[in-house]
């Protein structure tokens, strides 16, 4: 089926209490592993790749955005709906590429900008995405951060402010802060449902979680009604996928054969290891935000409506 839009899949979770995840893919078995995953639960999905990564300084040098946008033709086959999301950029020239390229949602990432030019920078994207059906998701409000920048003690989202941003930049979905956490690779944040509460009652749009590794996922359901309608997770998917392959290569040596290890799809093969266990991780993540078996509650839907 083609794309769907991430705005659509976000407004019928809020009408039907649940959320979606985006399940965060770097290569070709992560991403197979967060489809299969949607697929074999019949679950609504965001899949996408993160396009600051993508142009991280850390890297030897950016990667080809075509090569990350070809990989996503791959869903225009799939059997769930899904969304195809260029994840945390503010780089205009590549979101601009990326929407050419076939995503058909964008989030427009903040931290290293000032309010007003992120509003700015935002309402741009807003312009150019808008105009061919794009999706645009932003944020307010600053997330505490753990990981290879060091650690940066964040801001709660304001709700006030939230309000004022949604109404001059027009994005369809918000992510918030309250509480969650980027890159919390132990334990679960601390999440404060009040200040949720009084932003969903100011905002329309669907709200978003980012850090959705670290989110107590017990407090899913109550986060669902105040608004979320998206959890964005990458930290969890990469720390299984990681184990499997470290799991994978403790009977491999210089001295053995290296193609059952990589590529040949077999029992021993550390590719089919990571994306098995990047779909395991995903299947519970999709239970756990009750997206699961929505797909076709959702098609029968649209079935009686037309």
């Amino acid at each position: 089926m083609p794309l769907e839009s991430m705005t659509e899949l976000l407004l019928d979770a809020r009408r039907h209490n649940y959320a979606v995840c985006y399940c965060e893919a770097w290569n070709i078995e992560s991403f197979e592993g967060v489809l299969e995953a949607a697929e074999e639960t019949d679950s609504p999905v965001v899949a996408g790749f993160n396009g600051g990564f993508l142009m991280h300084p850390q890297r030897i040098e950016p990667e080809n955005l075509a090569l990350y946008a070809g990989v996503g033709q791959s869903l225009k086959a799939a059997s769930i709906p899904v969304a195809f999301l260029l994840n945390e950029t503010n780089d205009l020239a590549q979101i601009r590429y990326g929407i050419e390229l076939g995503f058909n949602a964008v989030m427009v990432e903040g931290d290293h900008l000032g309010a007003s030019e992120y509003q700015q920078v935002v309402k741009e994207v807003v312009r150019m995405a808008h105009s061919r059906d794009v999706s645009v998701e932003a944020q307010v409000g600053r997330l505490p951060y753990v990981g290879d920048r060091g650690e940066f003690q964040g801001e709660i989202t304001d709700p006030a402010v939230a309000k004022a941003f949604v109404e001059e930049t027009e994005v369809d979905a918000l992510g918030v802060s309250i509480g969650n956490v980027h890159v919390l690779t132990q334990g679960e944040a601390s999440i404060d449902l009040k200040i949720l509460e009084r932003i969903h009652n100011l905002i329309e749009i669907p709200l978003v979680i980012h850090g959705g590794t670290g989110f107590p996922l017990q407090l899913a359901a109550d986060a669902i009604r105040f608004g979320v309608a998206k959890f964005n997770f990458g930290t969890a998917l990469k720390q299984a996928y990681l184990q499997a392959i470290d799991k994978g290569l403790k009977d491999y040596s210089p001295a053995s054969d290296p193609h059952p290890y990589l590529g040949m799809g077999g029992s021993k093969d550390i590719m089919v290891a990571g994306r098995e266990a990047v779909k395991k991780k995903v299947k519970e993540l999709l239970a756990a935000t009750g997206s699961a078996g929505k797909a076709a509650q959702r098609a029968g839907a649209e079935r009686l409506s037309g």
